[in-house]
């Protein structure tokens, strides 16, 4: 689990379709049935205060939709059809913060005594923090675009955009000025999933990856994302250098002045105090 998601729980169990999945052709042509469980995360206080159906996630009308859903879509696995249900889920529902999925097939074509085999998945919403910059070219162009394309995905949503700023190049390599700014995003995709489609936007822009910290026409960063700590070859997260870059505190304190770095346990508006307060020092000691 990346996210805190609410306590509040709905709970369906066992619900029975009839559906299409599977990898033999006979599966998906006589289909046979199928057992659907759900947990449902969603903060149920607002609908138990006003005893309103209106303020809850309406468990009749998910059974429908799971009903509905399962034969109208063919999978060969059950674990492309709990994705993309699970997804289905989270994208019809806007109080559905969460949740965890488990698919039932208890006639499997298996030649052995069982009792049921299944594909159990969690999704959810994840609140996400982007670094964006561009160099060259019509700067402020590319990073509208990035935005635009951004709202186009479907798993995406944008929250927030900051405001543009002009800084002054990173990394000691001699360049033009940048155009930077940090875009707020909530996902249903995972940490590589969305490096994977930042990468396909940069080079949608013709971003070129040929010398560090140099010129670009598009750079897209994951800052945060959630309260998750991540370290792999290709992505480290929270951005292992954020702290030192006035270019990103800047706009993040701007749109997210309480958002609490999840290692270094400050907010975004006290680490960029601290970072100019550390510059003003480094001047005046010159």
């Amino acid at each position: 689990m990346y996210t805190k998601w609410a306590a509040d729980e709905i709970r369906i169990e066992k619900l029975e379709v009839f559906a299409y999945h599977g990898v033999y052709p006979e599966e998906t042509r006589n289909g046979q049935i199928f057992y659907v469980n759900a947990v449902l995360y969603t903060d149920v206080h607002r609908a138990a205060a006003a005893d309103d159906l209106e303020s809850t996630v309406n468990y009749g009308e998910v059974c429908r939709f799971i009903g509905d859903w399962m034969p109208a879509n063919t999978c060969k696995l059950l674990e492309a059809a709990a994705e993309r249900l699970a997804e289905a889920l989270l994208l019809k529902y806007p109080l559905l913060q969460g949740a965890d999925l488990e698919i039932q097939k208890p006639h499997a074509p298996i030649p052995m005594p069982f009792g049921s085999v299944s594909v159990k998945v969690r999704r959810a919403w994840h609140r996400v923090y982007l670094g964006v910059g561009s160099n060259m070219g019509d700067r402020e162009r590319y990073l509208s675009g990035a935005v635009k394309s951004l709202e186009a995905h479907p798993l995406v949503t944008v929250r927030n955009v900051s405001k543009w700023i002009n800084t002054s190049p990173y990394g000691g390599v001699e360049q033009e000025d940048f155009l930077n700014g940090v875009i707020e995003i909530e996902t249903i995709l995972g940490p590589e999933g969305l490096l994977e489609t930042l990468h396909e936007i940069e080079n949608k822009a013709g971003r070129v990856r040929t010398l560090r910290w140099g010129p670009r026409t598009l750079d897209l960063d994951i800052l945060l994302y959630d309260e998750l700590q991540w370290a792999e070859d290709n992505l480290v997260i929270p951005h292992p250098d954020m702290a030192n870059r006035a270019f990103v505190l800047q706009p993040l304190a701007e749109i997210a002045p309480g958002l609490v770095h999840p290692v270094l346990g400050k907010t975004a508006a006290a680490l960029l105090r601290e970072l100019e307060r550390d510059k003003c020092l480094e001047k005046s000691g010159e």
